[in-house]
């Protein structure tokens, strides 16, 4: 994907942010300044495309994600909004997802995690990003907590 398929919807902090990062191979946009969306602390994101629902279409959003044994950990919080996000619909529906880290490039297949694995991967995006505890406090629903476990090389 390039910088030719970032949807033109998004606002221009994300877009400004998926284009550092693709231009620069990773380099530049792996770890974010939150302080371009109004927070504060730079945190480490990758970047999912998924296979938009009804359209087919690639999608493409840069989000924070964590680390565990069985892969990269990602959040639905959408900022605490009562609906899912995007990106998660997409990814129920058809799991298989590309991923760049870095300059790391590779295919995955998301799930969604739950009971004691859900519980602990929480915890430990809450210690890379605290205001997904402030969003679960004001949504309507159970956050949902994406395990991406790599299919190989190659996204």
């Amino acid at each position: 994907m390039s910088e030719s398929t970032i949807a033109a919807n998004l606002p221009e902090w994300i877009r400004d942010h998926m284009r550092r990062y693709l231009e620069s191979d990773g380099s530049d946009g792996h770890m974010w300044d939150a302080a371009s969306a109004g927070g504060s602390g730079v945190f480490p994101t990758l970047l999912l495309t998924t296979r938009g629902r009804s359209s087919g279409e690639p999608r493409m959003l840069p989000l924070i994600y964590g680390k565990s044994d069985a892969g990269h950990v990602l959040v639905a919080s959408k900022g605490g909004f009562p609906s899912h996000p995007l990106w998660y619909l997409n990814l129920v529906a058809e799991p298989e997802v590309a991923v760049q880290v870095g300059a790391e490039k590779f295919r995955a297949r998301a799930r969604t995690a739950e009971g004691e694995e859900r519980a602990k991967l929480w915890d430990a995006m809450v210690s890379v990003y605290p205001p997904y505890a402030d969003y679960q406090a004001r949504a309507d629903r159970e956050i949902p907590v994406v395990v991406l476990e790599s299919l190989g090389s190659g996204a």
